[in-house]
């Protein structure tokens, strides 16, 4: 037996286990193993595992694990979090970064000791005020795949589905966001894979949110494509101007910036705080 080496990160609250496989080169790692390791009684706790490994050409390959041991689709949380752990690892020149995340190329950089910022693609199949039935709610949603794919509702756009009438809550915080996530992330409209889910609440000219992630299959303490598909959604139904300001609830902001001419979105980037919140090791047997 061997040990697991890594470093633990956290992304604006949205937390990793980071595995360098040239600590690590006889890693093996199933869906099983992710899950005990993503345990927060029972192992190390995360939202999900990312394994760095080198790949020529680029500066690094991320590769990113739910904490159900699912492969994710693009964690743009994670993604900042690789390019901080890229110039933690002595990856990276001039503070840039140019990687693969599933098979597709990402660009980033170092801001500062504090901030990473992100390059996105342009958002997929984005859809304005549809209706969606819930056992005891009506939904008013939105839609925007920014590399994962996001339900975005505002919390002024829940009905009480017996009468009809507004559901008015004091605040985002009071949103039963682990239920009403939960019944939209399953629901046969987003069959077979399912969606995230961002409630928003917009307050001035800030955008509070809360995410329930699919492959987590709880709420998270942030969502970067989820706050990304927030702030498109807020910008086409409620002309918020770039660069848009989301409240994480986990308490810190996320920026987000792009460019939206002849209806489309471009140069959106994602920036936000990444931090490296300890290093360790744990007995390969104990994940067995």
């Amino acid at each position: 037996m061997s040990n697991i080496f890594f470093t633990k990160m956290t992304g604006a609250g949205n937390d990793f286990i980071f595995i360098d496989k040239k600590k690590n080169p006889a890693l093996s790692l199933d869906h099983e193993r992710i899950r005990k390791l993503c345990n927060r009684r029972f192992g190390v706790g995360a939202d999900g595992v990312i394994i760095i490994d080198d790949i020529d050409g680029y500066d690094f390959r991320m590769s990113y694990f739910n904490a159900d041991g699912s492969t994710g689709s693009l964690c743009a949380n994670g993604a900042r979090c690789s390019i901080r752990f890229a110039e933690h690892s002595v990856r990276l020149n001039n503070k840039k970064a140019s990687f693969i995340a599933n098979s597709v190329q990402y660009t980033g950089e170092v801001i500062d000791e504090e901030l990473i910022l992100f390059n996105l693609n342009e958002p997929k199949n984005v859809l304005i005020n549809k209706r969606l039935n819930l056992p005891e709610e009506i939904i008013n949603y939105s839609f925007a795949d920014t590399g994962s794919p996001h339900v975005v509702v505002n919390i002024d756009d829940i009905f009480d589905a017996a009468s009809n009438q507004k559901k008015v809550f004091n605040g985002i915080d009071e949103v039963p966001v682990f239920r009403l996530g939960r019944e939209i992330r399953l629901h046969n409209e987003f069959k077979p894979a399912g969606t995230n889910v961002n409630f928003i609440q917009l307050l001035g000219d800030i955008v509070h949110i809360r995410t329930y992630e699919r492959g987590v299959e709880d709420e998270t303490l942030a969502c970067g494509t989820g706050s990304v598909a927030s702030a498109i959604i807020a910008s086409l139904s409620n002309n918020f101007k770039p660069p848009i300001t989301l409240k994480t609830f986990g308490g810190d902001n996320l920026i987000v910036n792009f460019k939206f001419e002849n209806q489309k979105f471009e140069d959106i980037t994602l920036t936000g705080p990444a931090r490296v919140v300890f290093e360790g090791s744990a007995d390969e047997k104990f994940f067995l």
